[in-house]
């Protein structure tokens, strides 16, 4: 039976009947004219020719894909709304060019102005194979793009030409990493990071099991002359998090717990927004990001001088779930919070939760496995040979950014709040490689135990999915296990390669080190299996891309503000969630201080009339806060996607 007609059999079998086209009850790949995409379980398909419409289960997110015939990008987007939407008519915010790969020769993606009031999200990719254009079209609610990105992201991955075969290394034997091929990683990374601006980075190889390169490149601080070497401590974000079902693996050895126990009955005091998720929680929900509860990350952001252990875990009583228990993908910090300090107190009950944490790592991992210099102990941290964190201003200078922001992550530290070193944290993927033996033969925790945390728990894209505290994909062909991690200034991933027993780790002191950690893992691939050679044009696409980004988001932000803007501000504000916000003008300059942080702010005069402060600072740069009023109280109001947050005049 030919392709088309295999995809045919699988559609027919996957539809059933629903208000709007046919709902989808598995994920489907569909094909068009000339292109083909996968939809996404639960939403809804509509075809007709040469157009293929997806709609979410919520009914106000559509993903469109249209062919057109057109003589560029700029043309094929414009044909599509029309297709699609005939009277649509919107402001071009920025047009970038992307990265051409899986068949396409040519890829262009255009993001529209919206209005705060709207709460919409808009955006269009326009691909060219051949003659031949086909245009992605995203028409949606922030609330549910936010819920629902892992569908998103999926049909964006997978649109194809309909002929085109992927590039596959499975059933291929790895080379090893010898020292000709350790240089070509060296030397990707060494331009990678000139690239994108990245001040420094420290890395580390593994191939077949043993440690065979650990080291560093740049500068800890811009202006000093102080080098990354293969010790230097960076953030290692939420890397953590893999680390931390790692520690409650082995109390899984000993009895302690079981992966599919209640939370409620090793930890009666756990709670969530809902009673019903609550009792359904086991204690893999709580690192799955499968139990529909959404992320809430700026309350921890912006309060937390008085925030403990303990009230990180009282903060997910207010935590409530935004879709169906095990039904989308929903990454949620603080349930991998309350993993680690429910171990923790499991461990040693008779201590604090945080100090209970702490001592169960050091002592079931950390140390065993040789990570002398791997801490939670920020002060620790900063007396030591470690990276200061970096990001670009709205100007395109790279700055070093203030420390005030990362401190957000202590109270929470079991879902991102490790220092580590390159040298340090290879040794963790190596006991993963290993499958729980150390180097000297000793089993540190049990292969079963280990690898229960790398079982899908809920689909995040094509061909990939989360375990707990893991993201695992089927990448080029080849079973991979992975996670990154995001602070402010620090961005970081590790790398395995289960069938091989080869991997990596990076850590870097910039947020552009985020454009680096895909690239990284697939110029690891095209090393092992000679591959491609697509990793280097990526990194230069996203630099140019994040080039681009800056300089509309500078071009749309009044810097100093608007004045007549900030007179009308009141001088004190307060969030329930948020808390405070003190407004200060030094000259021209508004400074908005949230108490542990502060931020410049400029102006941003929407399309609807309505005026926004846009934070500027490069830590925190893009948060938007929109001028209105309640109940003749003056409000600045921002969102997450899927929380909405007013700070009231008082």
């Amino acid at each position: 039976m030919s392709l088309p007609s295999l995809i045919a059999v699988a559609v027919a079998l996957a539809l059933t009947s629903s208000a709007y086209g046919q709902k989808l009850e598995a994920d489907t790949p569909l094909v068009a004219g000339v292109s083909k995409i996968t939809g996404a379980r639960d939403w809804s398909a509509r075809q007709e020719a040469g157009m293929i419409v997806l709609e979410a289960p919520e009914g106000d997110t559509r993903l469109v894909m249209v062919e057109v015939a057109a003589a560029d990008a700029a043309a094929a987007t414009a044909a599509a709304w029309i297709r699609y939407q005939p009277n649509f008519k919107r402001t071009i915010k920025l047009v970038t060019v992307e990265q051409a790969i899986n068949g396409w020769q040519e890829h262009k993606a255009t993001s529209y102005e919206t209005s705060p009031s709207e709460k919409a999200v808009i955006y269009a990719e326009a691909f060219r194979d051949g003659d031949n254009w086909t245009v992605l079209l995203l028409d949606g609610s922030e609330q549910t793009v936010g819920k629902r990105d892992a569908a998103l992201d999926l049909a964006q991955q997978s649109l194809r030409p309909k002929n085109y075969v992927p590039e596959s290394f499975a059933g291929r034997t790895a080379h090893p990493l010898d020292r000709e091929r350790q240089q070509q990683m060296h030397a990707f990374l060494q331009e990678a990071m000139k690239t994108l601006g990245v001040p420094g980075l420290s890395y580390a190889l593994l191939d077949h099991g043993k440690i065979v390169f650990e080291g560093g490149l740049g500068v800890r601080e811009l202006g000093k002359p102080a080098p990354v070497d293969a010790d230097t401590l960076f953030m290692a974000a939420s890397n953590t998090k893999g680390m931390s079902t790692l520690m409650l693996s082995t109390l899984v050895d000993e009895g302690k717990l079981k992966w599919d126990q209640p939370v409620t009955e090793v930890y009666p005091a756990f709670k969530l927004g809902s009673a019903e998720t609550t009792k359904k929680v086991q204690v893999k929900h709580l690192v799955c990001a499968c139990t529909g509860l959404p992320r809430q990350d700026l309350e921890w952001i912006f309060e937390f001088k008085n925030a403990t252990p303990e009230t990180s875990l009282q903060l997910l009583a207010t935590n409530s779930p935004t879709s169906g228990f095990g039904e989308v993908y929903q990454y949620n910090n603080l349930m991998a919070s309350a993993a680690g300090y429910i171990g923790g107190h499991i461990a040693y009950p008779n201590l604090p939760l945080g100090a209970a944490y702490d001592e169960a790592m050091q002592t079931r991992l950390f140390t065993p496995l040789g990570m002398h210099h791997t801490t939670f102990d920020m002060a620790r941290a900063l007396r030591s040979n470690h990276a200061s964190p970096h990001a670009y201003n709205l100007d395109g200078k790279v700055e070093v950014l203030p420390m005030s922001f990362n401190y957000s992550v202590v109270p929470h530290r079991p879902a991102g709040g490790v220092w580590t070193s390159a040298h340090d944290l290879i040794r963790y993927v190596q006991l993963e490689a290993n499958l729980g033996k150390l180097p000297d033969g000793k089993q540190l925790v049990s292969a079963d135990a280990l690898l229960a945390r790398r079982q899908p728990q809920v689909a995040a894209g094509e061909n990939r999915s989360y375990g707990m505290g893991l993201s695992l994909e089927t990448a080029w062909g080849v079973p991979v296990v992975y996670h990154g991690g995001s602070m402010f200034g620090y961005k970081s991933d590790i790398y395995l390669i289960p069938g091989e027993g080869t991997g990596a780790v990076i850590l870097t002191n910039s947020d552009q080190g985020r454009m680096l950690l895909r690239p990284m893992l697939r110029r690891l691939m095209e090393i092992l299996y000679d591959g491609k050679p697509e990793a280097l044009a990526s990194v230069h696409n996203a630099a140019e891309r994040g080039a681009a980004e800056r300089k509309e988001e500078r071009r749309s932000t009044s810097l100093p503000p608007d004045a007549r803007a900030v007179k009308g501000l009141a001088q004190h504000y307060r969030s329930a969630e948020l808390g405070d916000l003190t407004v200060r003008r030094h000259g021209k300059q508004l400074m908005l201080d949230f108490g542990e942080w502060q931020t410049a702010a400029g102006t941003h005069k929407n399309e609807d009339g309505s005026m926004s402060f846009m934070t500027s600072s490069a830590a925190f740069s893009g948060l938007e806060l929109v001028v209105g009023s309640r109940s003749g109280k003056r409000t600045l109001t921002t969102r997450d996607g899927q929380h909405e947050y007013i700070f009231t005049e008082r």
